[in-house]
């Protein structure tokens, strides 16, 4: 698809929905959020693709656990799993049948995907995690290819 990159247009994505199917923090009781030096995280995005309706549906996890010096025993966890969908105007012409069940998907229209889901994510995770064990937690700013390579 290297020759059709002028047919993406971002304008012709539309964001229809989403839904967290999972939204879980657990920490123990005596918790100190002062302690917390840091975090771990993990991440995952699996992108999917429906012709006939013209919908992409990104599928993302984030785990995340606290990384305490001093009294914290057991770490603060949270887990998430959001599903994002979105409408393609010209799905068509950016998703195309490759070899063995496999698709050649436009790289713009990936990177975008993955750009408008792992930002979105950012936003709802810092409202979520506000008066949490998890309060300190930022989702960090990365290069959005980063998501599309994990998923090879």
């Amino acid at each position: 698809m290297a020759a059709n990159k002028e047919i993406f247009e971002a304008e012709k994505i539309t964001f229809l929905d989403f839904k967290m199917l999972k939204g879980q923090i657990d920490a123990p009781e005596d918790f100190d959020v002062n302690k917390v030096m840091g975090h771990h995280l993990e991440n995952k995005l699996h992108l999917g693709y429906n012709m006939e309706e013209k919908l992409a549906k990104a599928d993302f996890t984030v785990d995340i656990v606290t990384r305490s010096e001093g009294d914290n025993i057991v770490e603060a966890t949270g887990n998430f799993h959001l599903i994002y969908i979105y409408q393609i105007e010209n799905l068509d012409e950016l998703v195309r049948p490759a070899q063995k069940d496999m698709l050649e998907i436009h790289p713009g229209l990936s990177n975008a995907l993955a750009s408008v889901t792992y930002s979105t994510t950012r936003g709802i995770l810092l409202t979520r995690l506000q008066g949490t064990a998890l309060q300190t937690f930022v989702l960090p700013i990365i290069n959005p290819i980063k998501l599309l390579v994990a998923q090879e």
